[in-house]
């Protein structure tokens, strides 16, 4: 293998590798060594066929194993000899006039990380600020779950039903005269209004009574998920069992009971405990945009131009997500849009600040054990379904990309905490409302550098959003967890069949961390069989 350096400038890598045609042929001879004791055809016994046939049989597939093969290797060769740290995976191609017996002639093209010393650790200097969960914070999470709770009771056999009361309904539906499958239940409840049910359902049950029967007609809509169903006018015989009308719900030992637990003192510690974990998470967000302000401050290096493109474009799309959201879209793209020059800024910042955070975390011995990146792998991979698991697992074992940047965020975490029990830490008590302000006052420091205007005025949709889970940094995460405000109202599947497509649910809410380090481009997002879109390497661990 022959290595002619063809450039080399900033972080800019080139090379031209040549590679012997008699290392492709060696190559070849190896492969039919391995594979010619399986081959089988008529007139030789097994294992016996003579390698020249087994090149005729299989010559091109041999031939182009034997080349990617040789091409990785040398690629992987030319790394280690000249010690290269690759930005992301090098841009390789084979030149135009190779033909087979041929020497290959490569052009490599890549972007090297920068060479970054190692910044001290000492003497850094944090204000942690710490919101005490009150007795009165607790009355108030509990009064406002108690309000969300609905709570129906009886009422007067002469009360008509309207909008937001509850009727208990015995249906059977039927097209064509002939009952469908799925389109019977007794004692369903039924909000109406709510739009639980398909268009036309609830309306024809205003002004119905306790003890009425009646017969309604809807027409099932074209996008109906049952295929006997779309488009088809049905005919549902409906009896009301009972009209309810919402009631007043009183936090006390039998609604924590409703909810699953024990007593109501049993509920108010679990929403202690959530308010704690949440303000826990807010007051991390605080400090590690902190030191992440510190770490800025104090260093300047060049990054590589397509990480820094990488990072812009995720930051990019989903403002561009957020605006389509907005209720005039073409106006917030402008707004975002004259901002472009800020959110290229933030970044190359944060590209940078990953870096450094990478530094550290080297110089230091922070690592990832096997067992954690073990159990990140097999988290990655529950969002598949059941039968792609075990190939989403396989593929990441097998690709050196996807492992860093899933193993990215955790250690970027790693390093915040190794840096936090460096620092010296002063605490102050605050109110939540001046935690909050001190993070969003934190999160203009981010776009200080760019900005054309005071950062008081930034709307929300000129801020560089958060990357999403799993690649995101994980540092700052707000578990907004709630008791399941959904129990008391989960009804049979059975009960549903005329019911409209279920609503996705909710994600639960996150805080996003102000910043986040470059090579986190989530893998666990790609189809098992592909290689993520996003190739950052050797940031992280």
């Amino acid at each position: 293998m022959q290595i002619v350096e063809t450039a080399n400038e900033g972080l800019k890598r080139a090379y031209t590798v040549t590679i012997s045609a008699g290392d492709i042929a060696s190559r070849i001879d190896s492969e039919v060594k391995k594979i010619a004791p399986q081959v089988r055809m008529p007139g030789f016994r097994p294992g016996k066929v003579p390698a020249n046939l087994v090149k005729k049989m299989h010559g091109e597939a041999l031939h182009a194993d034997a080349l990617n093969n040789t091409i990785r290797e040398s690629v992987d060769g030319l790394i280690a000899e000249k010690q290269l740290r690759p930005a992301q995976q090098p841009k390789i191609e084979l030149g135009d006039g190779y033909e087979q017996g041929k020497d290959a002639e490569l052009a490599v093209e890549l972007e090297v990380l920068p060479e970054i010393e190692a910044p001290s650790i000492e003497g850094l200097k944090l204000e942690k600020l710490v919101v005490p969960v009150t007795d009165e914070q607790v009355e108030e999470s509990l009064a406002n779950l108690a309000k969300n709770q609905k709570n129906y009771k009886d009422a007067p056999k002469t009360k008509k039903a309207a909008d937001g009361d509850q009727v208990i309904i015995d249906f059977t539906g039927s097209v064509d005269g002939v009952e469908f499958e799925g389109g019977k239940a007794e004692g369903a409840p039924l909000v109406l209004g709510s739009g639980q049910f398909i268009p036309g359902f609830e309306e024809q049950l205003t002004g119905v009574k306790t003890g009425d029967e009646k017969t309604i007609t809807v027409n099932f809509p074209e996008d109906y998920p049952a295929e006997n169903l779309k488009g088809k006018e049905a005919s549902f015989a409906i009896k009301v069992q009972q009209v309810k009308v919402e009631g007043e719900t009183t936090p006390d030992d039998d609604f924590a009971k409703s909810l699953g637990l024990e007593s109501l003192d049993k509920l108010k510690e679990l929403l202690r405990g959530q308010l704690e974990q949440e303000l826990s998470g807010l007051t991390r967000t605080q400090m590690k945009r902190g030191l992440l302000d510190l770490l800025a401050k104090d260093h300047d290096f060049p990054v590589p131009p397509t990480m820094v493109e990488a990072e812009f474009q995720q930051i990019w799309n989903q403002l561009q997500q957020e605006a389509a959201k907005e209720e005039d879209p073409e106006a917030a793209m402008k707004e975002i849009e004259a901002e472009r020059d800020d959110y290229q800024k933030i970044a190359e910042r944060r590209v940078r600040l990953g870096l450094l955070l990478s530094e550290i975390g080297q110089a230091n011995g922070v690592e990832i054990s096997s067992q954690e990146m073990e159990m990140l792998i097999r988290q990655a991979a529950q969002q598949y379904r059941q039968e792609d698991r075990q190939r989403f697992i396989d593929y990441v074992a097998n690709d050196a990309m996807a492992q860093a940047q899933l193993r990215a965020p955790l250690y970027e975490d790693k390093v915040v905490d190794f840096l936090f029990d460096k620092a010296e830490v002063t605490e102050r008590e605050v109110t939540r409302e001046e935690l909050e302000a001190a993070i969003e006052a934190e999160e203009s420091e981010e776009a200080k550098p760019a900005a054309k205007k005071p950062a008081a005025k930034k709307t929300a949709a000129k801020k560089a959003p958060a990357k999403k889970a799993p690649a995101k940094s994980a540092a700052a995460k707000k578990d907004e967890a709630k008791a399941d405000e959904a129990k008391a109202e989960a009804k049979p599947a059975a009960k549903k069949a005329p019911a409209k497509k279920p609503a996705a649910k909710k994600p639960a809410t996150k805080a996003a961390s102000s910043e986040k380090a470059p090579a986190k481009t989530s893998t666990a997002k790609k189809a098992p069989a592909k290689k993520p879109a996003a190739k950052k390497t050797s940031t992280k661990s």
